[in-house]
């Protein structure tokens, strides 16, 4: 890439565009950031206070309780799974 010269800058910001370096873009295309995970779907009974808590935490923060409650689990399995290792 050729460097262009900046005449009317300021000598401060031509020297730092003069010596700014060009690097490749390294994040993932928006696709790639979506993670697909394979699922299972079950029936379970919770107690309700715990159900009551998790509505109104996802209804503040403006999320699904199902997936706020799915992420608790999966920090605990991945917390115990990584201990085992």
């Amino acid at each position: 890439m050729s460097k262009m010269k900046y005449e009317n800058a300021p000598a401060e910001l031509a020297e730092a565009i003069e010596q700014a370096e060009v690097i490749q873009d390294f994040l993932p295309s928006p696709n790639q950031l979506v993670l697909k995970e394979e699922t299972v779907r079950v029936t379970l009974s919770l107690n309700k206070r715990s159900v009551d808590f998790f509505k109104s935490s996802a209804r503040e923060n403006g999320v699904p309780y199902q997936r706020m409650i799915r992420r608790v689990l999966d920090i605990y399995a991945e917390r115990f799974l990584g201990a085992r290792s």
